[in-house]
């Protein structure tokens, strides 16, 4: 088991790496959250005043759709860096190496989970100086946190195997973008529930997008729905185990047709 952690620490580090070498990138992974969060908030402002709107301030409503929003697409690039590893043969010498597959997979969730921190935290903190306020306070606060990593996990462990079964960064981009927007446009990211019309309402029940933002938007209230929060963190943490196996099998399979 220390051995798995170790190798796993090791693996997040050498992503962390990468990630910090690049600060353009985490700079431009920000740019379309402030303009969902400020445009879409000023654009928008209006229909809070929509009979059964359940928040005073557009921006305070939307900032936890934002957060989670940027967590499933900046999670959903994780496989890219497994196409670039594949072409340049580093996948199969770590695959060689004593390191095992969990170490894999848990170092690179591990340094996704700190990137969605970072921008999560990021994002809270605009929402805050655009005006929002949140009266669930920090243990809310947290409980999106923890949200937002575990939806990470979701999608990162999800490219991850697209990256292993696929292996060309076009057919990942082509992915993550054909789920993102729709998942997010069929969520309640943008709009609540009982002003969506019957048929999305319906299919957001199903959406892990809306399971991550309910979790988020009990920072709106003084009085959090904790069962609400724990049950939805919890459909979050099995769907997260399940990409996860998922991402294990993917490997299999691109050791035998490597």
């Amino acid at each position: 088991m220390s051995a798995i952690f170790t190798d796993s620490l090791h693996l997040a580090g050498r992503r962390l790496r990468a990630v910090l070498r690049q600060p353009m990138y985490v700079a431009f992974t920000l740019v379309t959250p402030i303009i969902w969060l400020f445009l879409f908030g000023q654009l928008f402002k209006g229909i809070t005043a929509l009979p059964g709107f359940p928040a005073g301030s557009y921006v305070a409503f939307l900032t936890p759709g934002i957060v989670i929003m940027t967590t499933i697409f900046s999670n959903g690039w994780a496989g890219m860096s497994y196409v670039t590893d594949m072409e340049r043969g580093v996948m199969d010498r770590l695959l060689v190496s004593p390191a095992r597959r969990v170490s894999l997979i848990a170092g690179d969730l591990a340094n996704q989970a700190i990137v969605t921190l970072v921008q999560s935290l990021i994002i809270l903190g605009l929402g805050v100086l655009g005006g929002a306020r949140f009266p669930g306070g920090l243990p809310a606060a947290l409980a999106l946190l923890l949200a937002a990593v575990l939806i990470g996990s979701v999608f990162a462990a999800f490219s991850i195997a697209m990256a292993l079964l696929l292996r060309r960064e076009e057919s990942i981009i082509a992915v993550v973008n054909f789920l993102g927007l729709p998942l997010s446009f069929l969520s309640t990211t943008l709009m609540p529930s009982g002003l969506m019309p019957v048929w999305i309402r319906h299919v957001s029940r199903f959406n892990p997008i809306t399971w991550g933002v309910t979790v988020g938007r009990e920072m709106l209230h003084s009085h959090v729905a904790w069962g609400t929060v724990g049950l939805n963190l919890f459909y979050l943490a099995l769907l997260a185990a399940a990409l996860v196996a998922l991402c294990s099998l993917s490997f299999r399979s691109y050791q035998r047709t490597a």
